[in-house]
């Protein structure tokens, strides 16, 4: 997969470079932001891959998008008690439920015991 011409992986560590230099020249971001910004744009590049790689790996990568940007916003100063943050993620795994569940298939072939009832017969 490219983006912009160019492996996801340099574009990320590119950005990192850009972030801990403008870090160490008076941009103000400490360390544990600049981990939040760097672990949540990895969860996007893996979204992204996970719709148009079509291995059935979105819902999860919907997931751990989710809970990276939840990280995010409480490095920048959110105040969020951790029944509210579990709340937020659950209704976030709720609604990729609702729209994803019909959208994922197996990796696998169906087994003869799947495609017929083990109460019914044949009669």
């Amino acid at each position: 997969m490219r983006i912009f011409g160019r492996e996801p992986v340099y574009i990320l560590a590119f950005i990192a470079i850009v972030l801990k230099l403008s870090a160490a020249y008076g941009l103000d971001v400490s360390i544990e932001q600049q981990g939040a910004i760097m672990a949540v744009l990895s969860l996007a590049v893996a979204f992204a891959t996970a719709v148009v790689l079509r291995t059935g790996a979105a819902a999860a990568a919907v997931v751990n998008l989710a809970q990276g940007v939840l990280a995010l916003f409480l490095a920048f100063g959110l105040h969020m008690a951790a029944e509210e943050q579990a709340l937020w993620m659950m209704a976030v795994e709720g609604a990729v439920a609702l729209i994803l569940r019909r959208e994922v298939t197996a990796p696998v072939s169906a087994l003869a015991i799947e495609q017929r009832s083990p109460i019914k017969t044949g009669s």
